[in-house]
């Protein structure tokens, strides 16, 4: 975000509006860190029981990581449509719609069948999931003034983290004592409770509804056209070095409990408590983050540096990890660089969404961010089953490869960061 706000400030007349609405903005936010929570806890279930998957359906490593790239088959479409819905449509209606299907893509597989019906359901998942994160960014965002949002927006992110944390140790036992459809069904009931009482305590910003009325008095304003947005240097550098972050995200949600157990040898048992190590690491970088940049931000740093070089350093981290993994001999120190190379490079989420939100005019935010999340979700599509076809064409050596993979473009995504982003340029350029 910028010197001048993300989304419009206040005007003079709701300011008390505002302050009397901060315990429901802290509300809404926890509602949507737990909602950020179940999305990553469904992305990563069959990551959880991929060996048991594989063995009851009889897949091959490819196959199995076709499965899981079904699931970002119309995520992008759908954060596409959906975020440039949310310029219009209440995001809290959105975000109700968007859980009750989650919970209802579960079922299928959770009843039966086999390989299609499994792709079936994960590609529905995926539509439904897709438009999740901006969404939910651009709804907590709204609630806070642009040098206060860091922290809600690093919470909203840390929410994938927990979402792993939490689902991890507690799936892999559902999954190991009753099977991994039973797995798909408590996360179905979690979807439904979760959808209740955001029905109950869920709101939109009224910050966002006084931007709008003051709008409406004062006539149409110039509109931003969405082209000289996404043809700015920090919307393109911010959007490919999350798509060089994102590729570690999905690697960590389908792949990480497999590598753990088949190339480092852990048990099931240890893999699933281990398989949390990335996403700590994640937790602890982007609070960090959020402290350092808001920091930055209120002792007057620009931007480029508070958000973008912050940025470009955790994924340069992530980056040097990562290459380094494969060149070790000790499995504990494998262990702590692929936690540490993970853990960074998977963390660009909230510089990521708060740059955008920064660059953007608020009636141009949702759209935006929409299409950023839709573009960075195409890795999602590409590294599980890259993966799958390295692990099937070279055995374990082809997890090895995969981190060495993940660390050179995690590292152009760093270069990429601190070459073109710089929002508060980009912003004047957009307005002046």
């Amino acid at each position: 975000m910028t010197a001048a706000p993300t989304l419009p400030q206040q005007p003079a007349g709701s300011v008390e509006v505002t302050r009397g609405s901060s315990a429901r903005a802290w509300t809404v936010t926890a509602l949507l860190v737990v909602f950020m929570m179940i999305n990553f806890a469904d992305k990563s279930v069959l990551g959880l029981a991929a060996d048991e998957i594989r063995a009851d359906l009889h897949l091959s490593a490819t196959q199995f990581g076709l499965a899981n790239s079904a699931f970002f088959l119309l995520f992008s479409v759908a954060a596409i449509v959906v975020g440039m819905a949310a310029d219009r449509v209440s995001p809290k209606l959105l975000l109700l719609v968007m859980a009750v299907l989650w919970s209802v893509a579960q079922v299928p597989a959770a009843i039966g069948g086999g390989l299609a019906v499994l792709i079936g359901s994960r590609i529905f998942l995926g539509a439904a999931e897709g438009p999740a994160f901006p969404v939910a960014q651009q709804a907590t965002l709204s609630w806070f003034p642009n040098d206060k949002r860091n922290l809600p927006g690093a919470l909203i992110t840390i929410g994938i983290t927990l979402g792993v944390i939490i689902s991890a140790p507690s799936l892999s036992w559902v999954i190991q004592n009753h099977g991994w459809r039973s797995a798909l069904w408590v996360l179905a009931a979690i979807g439904v409770v979760w959808a209740v009482l955001w029905s109950v305590f869920g709101a939109d910003s009224p910050r966002a509804r006084a931007t709008a009325t003051t709008k409406a008095a004062e006539g149409p304003a110039p509109t931003v056209p969405y082209r000289k947005i996404f043809a700015s240097r920090t919307w393109i550098g911010t959007t490919l070095a999350y798509f060089m972050s994102y590729w570690s995200v999905a690697l960590m949600l389908v792949w990480m409990p497999s590598y753990l157990r088949n190339a480092l040898d852990y048990s099931a048992s240890t893999a699933g408590k281990l398989v949390v190590l990335p996403w700590a690491v994640g937790a602890v970088v982007l609070l960090g983050q959020a402290a350092l940049t808001g920091r930055l931000m209120r002792r007057g740093v620009v931007s480029r540096k508070a958000r973008g070089w912050v940025g470009g350093f955790m994924l340069a981290i992530g980056a040097v990890c990562c290459l380094l993994t494969p060149f070790v001999d000790s499995v504990p120190a494998q262990t702590v660089l692929v936690a540490l190379g993970f853990g960074f490079s998977g963390s660009y989420a909230t510089v990521a969404a708060t740059t955008v939100a920064e660059l953007a005019p608020a009636s141009r935010s949702g759209g935006s961010l929409g299409l950023m999340n839709a573009l960075v979700t195409v890795s999602g599509l590409l590294a599980p089953a890259v993966v799958g076809a390295l692990v099937d064409a070279q055995g374990d050596a082809g997890y090895q490869h995969a981190v060495l993979v993940t660390g050179v473009l995690v590292a152009i995504g760093a270069v990429l960061a601190f070459a073109l982003i710089d929002p508060e340029r980009d912003r004047a350029r957009l307005t002046g």
